[in-house]
């Protein structure tokens, strides 16, 4: 397996500075700041892209799981809100929001949330994102 890089560069102080954040492949590559970050600012941020990550890791694993049981997805949607809030003083990502909606012929909505219950428990990134509650709220596209 391929290991995965990226790469990020602070310029400055906190409040004033600015910096840049890449993917190793090329397919993004993003200036971030203190205003894209705690506020509301144009920019990426690091929550944003652990959001994208989490959101990617999760559609693909819920697909997987959801083939391994007999069906045939034709969309898995996934989004989410990542929760950057102070804690005892510290920053700290208390919560994912996940929201998936599934195009899935012939499963019912609970198969299909209980596929995505545990794909959400099993996909690389929610693994390393542990120590975080990702809540989970999933449906059948109508």
């Amino acid at each position: 397996m391929p290991t995965r890089t990226a790469e990020a560069t602070w310029n400055g102080r906190l409040k004033d500075g600015d910096g840049t954040m890449a993917l190793g492949s090329g397919a993004f590559e993003g200036p971030y700041s203190f205003g894209s970050r705690f506020e509301d600012a144009e920019g990426t941020n690091p929550e944003e892209l652990i959001g994208a990550a989490e959101a990617g890791c999760f559609a693909m694993a819920t697909a997987l799981a959801l083939e391994e049981e007999g069906f045939d997805p034709e969309r898995v949607h996934a989004e989410t809100e990542v929760h950057l809030e102070r804690v005892e003083g510290d920053f700290t990502i208390t919560k994912i929001d996940l929201t998936a909606e599934g195009t899935v012929p012939d499963a019912t909505e609970e198969e299909f949330v209980e596929v995505a219950m545990d794909a959400k428990e099993n996909c690389p990134v929610s693994k390393a994102l542990a120590a975080t509650d990702i809540e989970l709220t999933a449906s059948l596209a109508e």
